[in-house]
Parts: structure tokens; C-alpha cells; sequence
């Protein structure tokens, strides 16, 4: 393993490891603070919604335009952003009786499954991160180490949407640090797998595909389930001013990045 090799791993894990430090935020709260909770509902809203629209959905209209045209690849990106909103709605509607059941012991099983597929769906977006931290840092490693510390950035409002809502669910500030760290520690998985195993199978084509499948995930949780469920537990217009400010974040984020 060479060096660039070892440093591009590195990188990944520092940009990973903000999804941790966005969990930790429920260290510092109250489970009674339902304004809290409402307002990091309607950021974490925000946060996704706006980088679904604004930075993965155009991600992967570029990857599949370049591939298959601009007709037949921005038809690619739609057959892919609907796809993944049928398939999150589905699994939302197949598995919400199953995991009420599992967590019965917490106090809000809602909650708990919308932490569960927040945390999957960031999960799958942060694994293209990974990659594209991993092999940008293996062309130029000052290009890499620019788009690792705009990722750490980013991926801390990402942590916070996964951690509040199973903490708010369960009591459990341990649980939601771990939720929330995991969807994060997949881009390093990501940067290691693309090493060992998948630089040969992966292209421009799947990662356009998956992108689009993400968008569409990300965007459907925020309205199903996100916004509602701040708004149930909204005092004013909180979860407003919650979804705008993570808008805003995310935004100033993807200006670090560069796009």
C-alpha cells in the first residue's frame, strides 16, 4: 500500500468521522426540549432535501448525460430519482409494522424508523463521497484533502439528522451516537472497497444510477416523514426556521465543495 494509498484512506475516515461529531450533538440536549427536537427535524429536512436537489440529482444528470446523451440520460436520472422514491416508500410501508414491533421498549418507534432510514439512506449517499475523496486525493492530494475538510463540514448536519430522532426515540444517547456514526464511517468502507475490490467494476454509469436512486430516497423521507413529524412537535414556525437553517448549511457546504 503506498503512501498516496494510506493518505487518501485517511482522509475518508476524517471526512467520516463528522457524522460521529454531529451525533454527539445529543450530548448536549435534553430529551424534554421538544423545540429542539422540532427544529433539528426540519433542519435535518433541509440538509437533505437540498443536497438531494441541489448537488445529487444535477451529480448524476451529468454522470448519465455524458453517457447515454442528454435525452436518454436525464431519462436514466428520472427512471432512477422515481425508483428510489417507490422503493424507500415501499420499504417504509412493508417494514413500519415489523419495527414498531422491534422497538416496542422505545418510547416513539416513528422516530426510531425515521433515524433507521435516515441513517440508510445518508449510509448509501456517503459511500460515492468516499470515493470520490478517495480517488481525488490518489490524482492530487491537495485537491483531496480540499474536498475531505468541505465533506467533514458537511457530513455533521447529516449526523445530527440521523442521532436526534432515535435519541428523542429510545433515551439513548449511545445508540444515537452509533446510528449516527455509521452512516458516516461508510465513506472510508467505501474508499477501502474501492481499493481492494470495486475499482474495476465501478463507473461512470452505476455511480450515475445510484445517485439518482439516493435523491429520490432522501427526498421522500424528508417529506413523509421528517417534516411531519417536526411540525407534530412544532411550537410557531420552528421546524421552518430548522429546515431553512439546513438549507443554508448545506448550501455554504457545497460552496466549500465547489460545485
Amino acid at each position: 500500500m503506498t503512501n498516496d494509498v494510506v493518505l487518501a484512506l485517511i482522509l475518508t475516515l476524517f471526512a467520516g468521522l463528522a457524522a460521529g461529531i454531529g451525533g454527539l450533538l445529543v450530548l448536549f440536549t435534553k430529551i424534554t426540549n421538544k423545540k429542539f427536537l422540532s427544529f433539528s427535524l426540519g433542519l435535518s429536512a433541509g440538509v437533505m432535501i437540498f443536497v438531494s436537489l441541489a448537488d445529487i440529482f444535477p451529480e448524476a444528470r451529468e454522470s448519465l448525460t455524458g453517457v447515454f446523451g442528454d435525452k436518454f440520460g436525464y431519462m436514466a436520472v428520472i427512471i432512477g430519482y422515481f425508483s428510489g422514491i417507490i422503493f424507500i416508500g415501499l420499504l417504509d410501508k412493508i417494514t413500519e409494522q415489523k419495527l414498531t414491533v422491534k422497538t416496542k421498549d422505545t418510547k416513539d418507534p416513528e422516530l426510531m424508523r425515521i433515524g433507521i432510514f435516515t441513517a440508510i439512506a445518508l449510509a448509501i449517499h456517503n459511500f460515492p463521497d468516499g470515493v470520490a475523496t478517495f480517488m481525488s486525493t490518489l490524482q492530487e492530494p491537495s485537491i483531496g484533502f480540499a474536498i475531505a475538510v468541505a465533506v467533514f463540514i458537511h457530513n455533521i448536519p447529516e449526523g445530527i439528522a440521523v442521532a436526534i430522532p432515535i435519541y428523542y426515540a429510545t433515551d439513548n444517547k449511545y445508540r444515537s451516537f452509533l446510528w449516527a456514526l455509521f452512516s458516516g464511517l461508510v465513506e472510508p468502507v467505501g474508499a477501502l472497497l474501492t481499493y481492494l475490490v470495486l475499482m474495476r467494476f465501478l463507473n461512470t454509469t452505476v455511480l450515475g444510477v445510484v445517485l439518482a436512486v439516493v435523491a429520490g430516497m432522501m427526498v421522500f423521507i424528508s417529506i413523509s416523514e421528517l417534516l411531519p413529524t417536526a411540525k407534530k412537535y412544532d411550537e410557531g414556525d420552528i421546524s421552518i426556521y430548522g429546515f431553512v437553517f439546513g438549507m443554508l448549511i448545506m448550501a455554504i457546504s457545497l460552496l466549500l465543495l465547489g460545485e
